[in-house]
């Protein structure tokens, strides 16, 4: 149970790694705080663990601490009796009401976790594989798309497609030009097939991500530009 509670805490630690890679993109010397990016990849760990709790019967809350603290922060009862089940629903609830994610991007996270995490012993190496694919492929993003992360977030469809083709190239592209970019996209489809995550399912993810933290860094301008 050691080893659970180890492996989820490091899951803050890709967070940040996610977001600072975002903070160079968005402003060479303002740090990128994206509290609605951070919040959304927390809810996104509440599900998780919520789904692991469920399926395996964890029984001790202190193992799964970010479903602990929301637990006490929205007042979720336990359901029927089984930790993880009230808060499975209540996250799931949050993340399409107030980020608008897909019934599908749910469903990926539910047959990749029944798939690959029998007991509480594949919890680490799962966790590690998907620590490693969401860093490589936020890493591949930010390199990728550059000067097009930067379109402003009225053209979100734009975006959104910049994305999806940049994602699909991840999957598919034979060659890149630099070495360390056909490496990272080798192991991110490596991840990808290990966990079974679809192109849709990663294109969602990332886009929410983008989106999000240029929100925030917007936000961010328009308190200083109030200061003024």
């Amino acid at each position: 149970m050691t080893n659970i509670f180890l492996n989820f805490a490091t899951q803050n630690r890709n967070t940040y790694i996610i977001m600072s890679i975002f903070s160079k993109l968005f402003g060479k010397k303002d740090e990128v705080s994206a509290q609605s990016a951070e919040d959304f990849m927390s809810l996104v760990r509440v599900y998780f663990q919520s789904v692991l709790a469920v399926n395996l019967g964890i029984t001790n809350i202190r193992a799964i601490p970010d479903v602990a603290n929301f637990k006490r922060l929205f007042k979720i009862p336990t359901t029927g009796g089984k930790l993880g089940q009230g808060e499975k629903t209540a996250s799931k609830k949050m993340l399409m009401q107030d980020y608008g994610m897909s019934e599908n991007f749910f469903k990926e996270i539910d047959n990749s976790i029944k798939k690959h995490v029998r007991n509480q012993n594949q919890v680490q190496s799962y966790l590690f594989m998907y620590q490693g694919f969401t860093g490589d492929l936020m890493m591949m993003i930010s390199n990728l798309m550059q000067w097009k992360l930067r379109v402003p977030s009225m053209f979100a469809s734009v975006i959104k497609s910049a994305v999806q083709d940049t994602v699909h190239n991840i999957c598919t592209k034979p060659l890149f030009k630099k070495d360390d970019e056909q490496k990272t996209a080798m192991q991110i489809r490596t991840y990808k097939e290990r966990l079974g995550y679809s192109e849709d399912w990663m294109s969602e993810f990332v886009y929410k991500v983008v989106m999000l933290a240029k929100k925030e860094k917007r936000s961010k301008n328009d308190e200083q530009t109030d200061k003024k």
